[in-house]
């Protein structure tokens, strides 16, 4: 007698029984034969459905285990829980984090320690699937005949269903891997205070957290999970790697439980180094494929680079249909850990999403709303992330193996073109003012990533525009040793792919003079630019527009090296040349003769200076319109040099007209206005108003801080005008105190040579030593001095005004005579170098005298003076408040020698 025919079971490995199509697809046509089974006894309890995955080898206990067991287990008692609890528990993440071994592990467990009655485990990627383990139960635990599959799923579900009298069945139903939460329409378990459901997916939706279920986000592994992992599945094989290559390793696989499993299995059998393994990985010719091992561990169904394809399929098949896979394609060059989602719905993407490539379907024009959405479906599938930083923008995440194998799948052509595209989008939502320092931040990291995934593509035909505008933005944000070294890399790479004639290579060359004369190589950038003009002749000719601006640009470094006769004579010439090439009248022209004026200022003459702006507005009010910003420039430029002529006070009425201009025009928060205010404020303190200055700039850089951020290079810089200002005032040791907090902040930002750092190291040692600690503040100034020797030079600008604040802590410090001696010594280079009649050889003069009267030299240090009067009378007019100040100083240095020769009489 044969025994009767017993139900496969179902569950992991595809052992699903096969059912006519009767039973989904309605009635067939013809004749049926339905086979009844006969009934089989109910087994009994505890009894398990279905086949559990096999534990996975090295398995970490991870901390999503223990958020599991807690959201499970109730004072100890596991599935039978009290009333409030939740009933079923969904594991949510991407592809390969290690879903269904967490909750396998869960069930494994609860099963082997007696605390289940009923266990069924189903593979739910399709809702035959559920429905076909569903009657497998029933067939098992009621004897249900499974010829009507629908009909006993059905069943088994009621027998879930608590009742008011009836022994209690402690169930655990796990629903492994729901693709599709519709396929679970109708089949989702009853709540019970006995029992609980437990589902894995890659999906978000709403619809499976309803009912109570909630959900438990699973991540990726920690350092130290990656190591524990890594360390024990090599060492099993004798493999004992360095820890330090081994957490590397970690890094570039994204702490992925998958990839960590696969990369082991594909060390053990090719024997190659992780040292050459992660070379392998970085190298951007090879596919994920390539980095595979032959067989996978530990029955794994998917390699690395097939684990998403199917959510990829399934979020492009979401609303709106074909957008998400080439949104995705976008994000895939972009930096994984944060990209800004106003890149992903900027107008350049949504071009690109509408021109569409392959046989996606695609809408005639896609909005901003509707990639918003696509970026949606990408969520939902646990593709991407989305997140609000403390900034207030949002953010895209996306795990860099997703990238990887999103970026296998393009061709060449469709590789550069997407590539070209994120750099488009990235340009196109870039600031102009930088307000947001770490969106700033943000725009350059995602520049870097795209730069390493796609570089050839970002210089075919030509070297892109974000290429550029990442590293100013480095420099704007003050970061200017890095933006010196980033122009480096850039020119190197402009070389390589484009040649060292090409029209971008000698253009960024131009950047990195400029960025090395910012990081306070003055010398070297006048240098590189001499170099760069030789070429530039060579390639263009000597009236090509570009050999004409880098000819301003070497006279302006000139200068700024300590060179300002030099500059002022650099630019007459070029004057004479640019005049000859086009016309008197031309943009470029009057911009040539503004730094001319500029430099004839800073050379000693600011008298001078004065008159060439006056007349430079003249011809620009006669050529533009009255707002134009070059006027508006031109007129800040004249009261600057008013001021440095000695009319303090004109300069400021002129600033202030010049504001209500800036304010009407430009807003109250453009940085020309900001300048403006900052340069009023300055010439109030000129004119003798020191506490409407502090009032004036305290003001301001509260706005500054607002606009443009702490840590801008023009909030710092008003920061250190305001602490200047305050030690004018009569609080020195208030400068002081601020001077030493903002180098502070300075030293965070910028390296210990830029050339601001030193400025804020001699102001904080001057207001040091007037604060009463003038001892320390000479030994400050004399290691600030042999610093700025090396960096600047001898007789750069900053390099003698130290020597200056130098005598003064000595002479503070008990030391006149010293102090005199330096001051003599400054005195005679000041004049080798910047000429007798410059401004700063009067104020030295003063200084000189003084000592000399602290010294004992009353009679000397009054005929000095004398001598320096007479020359502020005729520079800044008898009213001026230098003018004035020397008029007390005479007359204090004339009694102090009179009691003298009574004394000695």
């Amino acid at each position: 007698m044969s025994a009767p025919l017993q139900q496969p079971p179902a569950g992991v490995g595809g052992d699903h029984v096969d059912f006519h199509d009767s039973v989904f697809t309605g009635p067939v046509v013809g004749k049926q034969h339905v086979h009844h089974h006969p009934p089989r006894p109910p087994a009994s309890w505890p009894h398990q459905v279905g086949t559990l995955p096999a534990a996975a080898g090295f398995f970490q206990e991870r901390g999503e285990a223990g958020r599991l067991r807690d959201a499970l287990t109730v004072g100890g008692e596991a599935v039978l829980v009290g009333q409030g609890t939740a009933h079923g528990q969904v594991l949510a993440g991407m592809g390969g984090v290690g879903k269904t071994q967490l909750a396998a592990d869960y069930a494994r467990t609860l099963w082997q320690t007696g605390r289940l009655d009923v266990l069924v485990w189903i593979t739910a990627d399709t809702s035959t699937a559920v429905v076909t383990a569903y009657a497998q139960a029933a067939a098992e635990l009621l004897g249900t005949d499974p010829a009507d599959p629908v009909g006993a799923a059905r069943a088994f579900l009621a027998w879930l269903e608590p009742k008011a009298q009836g022994v209690s069945c402690r169930w655990l139903i796990v629903l492994d891997d729901i693709t599709d939460p519709a396929d679970m329409r109708g089949w989702w378990p009853s709540a019970s205070p006995h029992g609980r459901t437990l589902v894995t997916t890659r999906r978000q939706d709403a619809a499976l957290t309803s009912h109570g279920r909630r959900m438990i986000p699973v991540g990726l592994f920690t350092r130290t999970e990656s190591l524990a992992y890594l360390t024990a599945a090599l060492d099993a094989q004798d493999r004992h790697e360095d820890t330090g290559q081994l957490l590397s390793l970690a890094e570039d696989l994204g702490h992925l439980p998958l990839a960590l499993s696969q990369a082991a299995a594909y060390l053990i059998d090719t024997g190659l180094t992780v040292s050459t393994y992660r070379s392998l990985l970085a190298d951007r010719t090879r596919t994920l494929a390539d980095a595979a091992p032959e067989a996978l561990p530990d029955d794994q169904s998917h390699p690395l680079d097939a684990a998403w394809s199917l959510s990829i399929d399934r979020a492009n098949a979401l609303r709106p249909v074909g957008l998400a896979r080439p949104l995705l394609q976008i994000a895939a060059f972009l930096d994984p850990n944060g990209i800004p989602e106003t890149v992903l719905t900027s107008r350049r993407v949504l071009d690109h999403l509408t021109a569409g490539t392959g046989t996606d379907p695609r809408p005639a024009s896609v909005s901003a709303e509707q990639a918003q959405q696509a970026l949606g479906a990408l969520r939902r599938l646990s593709l991407v992330d989305r997140t609000t930083r403390d900034t207030g923008h949002s953010v895209v995440r996306i795990h860099q193996l997703i990238q990887h194998a999103v970026r296998d799948t393009l061709t060449t052509s469709q590789y550069d073109r997407t590539a070209r595209t994120a750099a488009d989008a990235l340009l196109a939502v870039w600031p102009d003012i930088e307000r947001d320092t770490a969106l700033a931040q943000t725009l350059r990291s995602n520049t870097a990533a795209l730069t390493r995934y796609a570089q050839r593509a970002l210089y075919r035909p030509d070297a892109h525009g974000v290429l550029y505008r990442a590293g100013r933005s480095l420099g704007e944000a003050g970061q200017v040793t890095a933006a010196r070294d980033y122009f480096q890399r850039f020119t190197d790479t402009a070389t390589a792919y484009l040649s060292a004639d090409h029209p971008d290579t000698l253009t960024v060359r131009g950047y990195l003079a400029r960025w090395r004369g910012e990081a306070g190589e003055a010398a070297g950038a006048a240098t590189a630019f001499t170099g760069l003009l030789v070429d530039l002749t060579r390639v263009l000719g000597p009236d090509h527009p570009d050999t004409l601006t880098v000819r301003s640009y070497l006279a302006q470094w000139r200068g700024k090296a300590g060179d300002a006769a030099g500059a002022a004579a650099a630019f007459a010439e070029l004057l004479e040349d640019m005049t000859r090439v086009r016309h008197a009248d031309d943009p470029d022209v009057h911009t040539v003769r503004s730094y001319l004026a500029r430099w004839r200022g800073e050379a000693g003459d600011a008298a001078g200076a004065a008159t060439a702006f006056a007349e430079l507005l003249d011809d620009l009010v006669r050529v533009r319109h009255a707002d134009d910003p070059a006027v508006l420039i031109a007129r800040g430029h004249l009261a600057q040099w008013r001021a440095e002529a000695g009319d303090a006070a004109g300069a400021a009425t002129a600033t202030v007209e010049l504001l209500d201009n800036l304010v009407r025009v430009l807003g109250p928060d453009h940085p020309d206005t900001l300048t403006a205010r900052e340069h009023l404020a300055l010439w109030r303190g000129e004119a003798g108003d020191p506490v409407g200055a502090v009032t004036a700039l305290a003001e301001l850089l509260d706005d500054m801080t607002r606009v443009l951020g702490p840590d801008h290079p023009h909030t710092l810089t008003a920061r250190g005008n305001l602490a200047l200002w305050r030690g004018t005032a009569g609080d020195p040791v208030g400068a002081a105190t601020a001077l030493a907090e903002l180098l502070d902040d300075m030293r965070r930002i910028l390296r210990p040579d830029h050339p601001d750092i030193l400025i804020a190291r001699g102001n904080l040692a001057r207001w040091q030593a007037h604060a009463g600690d003038p001892a320390d503040a000479a030994t400050a100034l004399t290691e600030l001095l042999n610093d700025l020797v090396r960096i600047l030079g001898p007789d750069h600008p900053n390099t003698l005004a130290a020597r200056t604040n130098l005598a003064d802590a000595q002479g503070r410090a008990g030391d006149a005579a010293g102090a005199a001696t330096t001051l003599a010594e400054l005195l005679d280079d000041l004049i080798r170098v910047r000429g007798r009649h410059h401004p700063s050889i009067l104020a030295t003069r003063s200084s000189l005298a003084h000592w000399r009267g602290e010294a004992g030299d009353a009679a000397g240090a009054a005929a000095a003076i004398a001598e320096v009067l007479e020359e502020r009378r005729r520079v800044f007019g008898p009213d001026h408040l230098r003018t004035l100040i020397a008029r007390n100083n005479l007359a204090y240095w004339q009694q102090v020698a009179r009691k003298g020769d009574r004394a000695g009489g």
